[in-house]
């Protein structure tokens, strides 16, 4: 069985994969904002491995997860679904977080971030960063690239983007036309599955490979975007 790390797991898609996971008999440590999210949830804490604590809309929170999730040993799998919609800290928890954790923390076998299909809309000009005015497609085109520029860059990790669908949760709301059942599918099948094709570098809709933004596979637009994360942050990402 493996270990696994699920971030933003107090409800929604976060709470179903970790949930699927932990009753597929794996050892699942779930990231919340604050404890008291377990029982708001409804969360049986006596299923999970662990819980880790943060708001990843802070840096030196994001840099406390990384530490507490460090107890546990090296993880098999690390799903980053914690994410925001409207906020001013969209960048920071749908892209700054998932950057910072990938790159504090021990190096995993799989690597799962949470994308969507906005992404399409997001743009390449990265100064929105520093500038405070991403957008929520902004930060998705942004984690989007960074799983991509993961897995060119890990040998020995796979690394996905995953487009979970407009599913009725609380960010998606009540008319979203999605499966939620469907919503977290491919998660849990990524994080653990066997016979995954591509390996590592795919952009995947209800275990269907789709074709991302264009610039998630520029090199140049790749390259750039870890500068700007490691210079925004101070963490730069080992190479390869």
């Amino acid at each position: 069985m493996a270990l696994i790390l699920v971030t933003g797991a107090a409800g929604g898609l976060g709470y179903d994969t970790a949930s699927a996971l932990a009753g597929d008999g794996h050892d699942v440590v779930v990231h919340v904002r604050h404890r008291a999210r377990l029982g708001d949830a409804g969360h049986d804490a006596g299923r999970w491995a662990g819980v880790v604590t943060g708001d990843l809309a802070h840096l030196d929170e994001i840099h406390g997860v990384a530490a507490q999730a460090a107890a546990f040993g090296r993880f098999d799998a690390v799903v980053h679904n914690a994410g925001v919609l409207h906020s001013p800290d969209t960048a920071t928890v749908n892209t700054v977080a998932p950057y910072v954790l990938t790159a504090l923390m021990e190096r995993p076998g799989r690597l799962v971030y949470v994308s969507s299909s906005m992404h399409h809309g997001g743009s390449t000009d990265l100064g929105r960063l520093a500038a405070g005015t991403a957008s929520y497609a902004d930060s998705k085109l942004w984690v989007t690239t960074l799983a991509l520029a993961v897995a060119a860059r890990w040998a020995g990790t796979a690394s996905h983007a995953v487009d979970p669908g407009w599913v009725p949760t609380r960010m998606g709301g009540p008319g979203a036309p999605d499966d939620l059942a469907a919503g977290h599918r491919t998660q849990v099948w990524l994080a653990t599955g066997s016979g995954i094709t591509p390996p590592t570098g795919g952009y995947w809709y209800h275990r269907r490979t789709q074709a991302p933004h264009p610039a998630t596979r520029d090199e140049d637009f790749r390259a750039r975007l870890l500068q700007t994360l490691a210079e925004h942050t101070g963490v730069p990402l080992a190479s390869g």
